[in-house]
């Protein structure tokens, strides 16, 4: 299988992350006038998949390093299958609730709450299970990520119209999404071999890893969507007929699209962790909060109608993700 062994490379494929897992909501937005994010979500769990199998096959399946994709999962224990698979059921709740958090307390409150708590939580789990690093930089780097998101937040709160649902219930559900958020990675790799290129006899490459993450985000999909479809957190319940009756081939695309879009970010992140560390590799793709933050101010124009100064603190909050990245990159480079 490829396997990276340069830490520049290892952290190009964690700016993709943070493009990735920055961008596929793009693709959300523009099917949300015509399609209910149930629905989308069906689509998107699918792409997940279909595009963790495609660099599962190629990728996981090719060189001499490591084990090929099919041989891997031949000889994994059903202890590393289930850890992987628990990984993605845990994302899909986090995920969930951080879209109904946003749709109930705006973004304004759910992003900086969700985010925030998932990328503080994240990275501590995973840099005090494998302790690599300048701890120093690495926690200053994600001190000032997290002051950017606050700092989002204040702005976005601005603009006329919104950051007006702020509510207990969406406060409460924004919580409770971090959690689950910082949670799913610590899963994911401990079902990993630590040793990529000479993987251990029972445990996962990265390929297979995401493979079974997957796995585990669709057929949770069964549970948790099947329940916000039938009692959705806003709005009316969803017939899961209008999945066949009123979804279009280019609709379908979008949220595959949109998915594949994720899973490439979260098996480039995975792959990537085996030189950078779980820690900064999660660290550096949560910055994707900024990424999206960017698609705001600049593609979708929503600070548009903001008041005077926002400029500003938009200004200071690209600044401060900028240097918190560059300490998170700095943190592993020795």
């Amino acid at each position: 299988m490829v396997v990276i062994t340069s830490y520049a490379v290892a952290v190009f494929m964690c700016f993709i992350t943070m493009l990735c897992w920055g961008s596929w909501a793009n693709t959300q937005k523009l099917s949300s006038k015509e399609w209910r994010f149930q629905l989308f979500y069906w689509d998107y769990a699918i792409g997940v998949l279909l595009l963790a199998l495609v660099l599962a096959t190629t990728m996981g399946s090719l060189g001499s390093l490591g084990r090929g994709f099919l041989t891997d999962l031949g000889q994994a224990t059903i202890t590393a299958l289930g850890t992987a698979f628990l990984g993605g059921i845990i994302f899909n709740l986090a995920n969930i609730l951080l879209v109904a958090a946003i749709d109930i307390a705006g973004m304004a409150v759910a992003f900086p709450v969700g985010i925030g708590i998932a990328l503080v939580q994240g990275v501590l789990l995973n840099y005090f299970k494998n302790t690599k690093g300048n701890p120093v930089l690495l926690f200053t780097g994600v001190a000032l990520i997290v002051v950017a998101i606050v700092i989002d937040a204040m702005a976005y709160r601005k603009i006329p119209g919104e950051g007006q649902k702020n509510t207990a219930k969406g406060l409460i559900i924004s919580v409770i999404a971090g959690i689950s958020m910082g949670f799913f990675y610590r899963f994911v790799a401990d079902s990993m071999a630590p040793d990529f290129a000479a993987p251990a006899p029972g445990l996962l490459t990265p390929y297979t890893a995401v493979v079974i993450f997957s796995l585990g985000l669709l057929l949770s999909n069964f549970i948790f969507v099947t329940i916000i479809m039938k009692k959705p957190f806003v709005g009316d319940p969803v017939p899961l007929k209008d999945y066949f009756s009123k979804g279009t081939p280019r609709l379908h695309m979008i949220g595959i699209l949109g998915g594949a879009i994720w899973s490439l970010g979260m098996s480039f992140n995975i792959i990537a962790s085996g030189v950078t560390s779980p820690a900064i590799s999660y660290g550096l793709g949560q910055g994707a909060t900024m990424v999206a933050a960017f698609w705001g101010v600049f593609i979708w124009k929503e600070f548009k109608n903001a008041p005077s100064g926002t400029s500003r603190m938009l200004a200071v909050m690209f600044i401060s993700f900028i240097i918190g990245l560059g300490l998170i990159i700095f943190s592993g480079a020795n």
